[in-house]
């Protein structure tokens, strides 16, 4: 396994890699690896001949008062779990590396980043589209792997891709889950005892609107309405958001539905923001 910081030197190395015809695969990560992120790498070994794994906590698409300074970091521990895996490449830039002075290049989808958690994190997505675009380029992969976890920036770079077409395949990937049902996210280590506890109750909303879907109920207010009484048992919880869309183009979704809806979670405990989905029907 190769660790690379600069741009420039990983294009040397993947250059050399496709000479001989071999695929590239690319997981974008912000680091504090879980197993979430490591059926992505698995998935990508499976997919592809090279796999590269990027660990780069993005500014950019943190607000001013969020918490970009508490993010959890392990550096040391994320290479030490991926070359256990196998990976060929790991990129680690610095934020110079990654956004140069004097650059001032954005890349935003006015529709979908502005709905949903772009809402709540006005130009969060903004961020995460720039970078990932910076990470497209740098690495030119044939393929790129995300957690279906963050649902609405899965769909947000899929739109991205297909827009500005781009010539790589994006793989979602299904959520991973602890034991007790909570979806796998660097920031559950941000989690007091008591709110880990207590967090376990967005899985148990989604097992809800799957049981009223699985005895027939299409209605989206029913459903929206059940989901949120579950979370709401939980007062360690405070709901900002229960939203049913279409699965996908996150459309709007009124009356019964009819396609495929993913329903949408965001819940906060403490200053531990918590995202999850579930796609139904």
């Amino acid at each position: 396994m190769k660790v690379i910081a600069t741009t420039a030197e990983l294009r040397a190395a993947l250059k050399s890699e496709r000479q001989q015809g071999k695929s590239v695969g690319l997981v974008p990560t912000m680091g504090y690896l879980h197993v979430g992120h490591m059926a992505l790498v698995h998935e990508a070994k499976r997919a592809c001949d090279i796999t590269v794994v990027s660990i780069f906590v993005n500014p950019t698409q943190f607000g001013p008062n969020e918490d970009l300074a508490a993010y959890p970091r392990d550096m040391k521990g994320d290479l030490a779990k991926l070359e256990a895996e196998g990976v060929d490449y790991v990129f680690t830039p610095e934020v110079a590396e990654i956004y140069r002075p004097g650059a001032h290049t954005i890349v935003d989808n006015p529709l979908l980043s502005r709905i949903l958690i772009g809402k709540i994190r006005p130009g969060h997505f903004r961020g995460v589209t720039t970078v990932v675009t910076k990470l497209f380029n740098i690495v030119q992969p044939d393929h790129a792997f995300f957690g279906e976890k963050d649902y609405q920036q899965l769909t947000i770079i899929r739109r991205m891709v297909a827009d500005l077409d781009m010539p790589i395949e994006i793989t979602g990937v299904a959520t991973v889950r602890e034991h007790d049902g909570l979806a796998c996210s660097s920031r559950n280590a941000m989690l007091r005892p008591e709110d880990r506890k207590a967090s376990v109750v967005l899985a148990k909303s989604l097992a809800k609107a799957e049981e009223m879907v699985a005895q027939g109920q299409r209605s989206v207010p029913a459903i929206r309405n059940a989901v949120r009484a579950v979370l709401e048992t939980e007062k360690r919880g405070i709901v900002e958001s229960v939203d049913i869309r279409d699965a996908e183009t996150l459309d709007p979704v009124s009356g019964k539905f009819k396609q495929p809806v993913v329903v949408l979670l965001t819940v906060r405990f403490g200053k531990v923001r918590l995202i999850d989905q579930q796609v139904i029907g």
